[in-house]
């Protein structure tokens, strides 16, 4: 039919008229395949939206088995440096602000097999949430969904209702490392790796985590930086610091460690998380 329409065309138009359709057509076209895959929520190496139904919740899962949260009180400059560290390591996922990651249910939740909490303000991020949603991810973790959580995304980990914390684990709370109490808001931090060399990360904020989980990474006054360790079912891992940090952060600040090197570390945190692998540990 549509060849049928363009010889009859070209018999009656003009050569100049003729190329300008060729070109809305050809036009035309690629916005049609454009819209053909913002509507599958398949992309390779790049974020889809959560979706919102349980059939197309299920259909993204499949394809993306990362959940991002990207919603209030998320740093949107680390979500998007969780999403670089994501795309470098070709690993498909999916985002969620507060709204769409409320209207899931645990069973949405768990089609997915790691949901990453970045960085950013641990209590909006809480407060935001209602409880059943902070519910229903605490059930989906206990029932087989890994996690993530970085910084503000460790913080809501643990146990506390003043924030809707999840309670992943077992009842414990995390206090800041101390170099909170001197004064200090962000700065390069050397953390020992076990089983590995020492790296410096960009630290802003973050959590130590004394009191649970196996010890990856300790910070210099000997607290632990980046934990691991099961919640029921699911695999958990927290990490006090920033290794996803892109350079841009360091202005100011002497780093040791390439961002480079910090990056691929925290490549190894995602997959590990993904996976329910276990990291060396003190």
């Amino acid at each position: 039919m549509i060849r049928f329409v363009v010889h009859y065309m070209a018999s009656r138009v003009s050569p100049a008229r003729m190329k300008r359709l060729h070109r809305v057509a050809a036009i035309g076209f690629l916005v049609l395949i454009s819209n053909s895959c913002t509507i599958s929520g398949i992309h390779f190496d790049k974020g889809t939206t959560a979706a919102r139904s349980a059939n197309d919740s299920a259909a993204v899962a499949s394809s993306a088995p990362i959940l991002l949260f990207n919603g209030t009180g998320a740093s949107p400059n680390d979500v998007t440096a969780v999403e670089t560290i994501l795309n470098r390591s070709h690993l498909r996922y999916a985002t969620a602000n507060t709204a769409q990651l409320s209207t899931m249910s645990e069973s949405q939740l768990r089609g997915y097999r790691l949901l990453i909490i970045p960085g950013g303000n641990f209590i909006d991020i809480g407060r935001s949430l209602t409880s059943s949603t902070a519910t229903n991810i605490h059930n989906a973790v206990q029932n087989g969904l890994n996690y993530l959580g970085i910084c503000a995304g460790a913080f809501l980990a643990g146990n506390s209702s003043y924030y809707n914390g999840l309670n992943l684990t077992l009842g414990v709370k995390f206090g800041f490392y101390s170099a909170e109490e001197k004064g200090t808001r962000k700065a390069a931090v050397a953390v020992a790796v076990a089983g590995a060399s020492t790296l410096e990360h960009y630290w802003e904020d973050g959590p130590q985590f004394n009191g649970w989980g196996a010890v990856v990474g300790r910070y210099p006054d000997g607290t632990p930086a980046i934990v691991e360790g099961t919640s029921g079912r699911g695999w958990v891992i927290l990490s006090g610091v920033h290794p996803e940090a892109p350079a841009g952060w360091r202005r100011g600040m002497t780093f040791t460690t390439p961002a480079e090197i910090d990056n691929a570390y925290a490549g190894t945190l995602v997959k590990a998380a993904l996976n329910g692998t276990s990291l060396a540990h003190f």
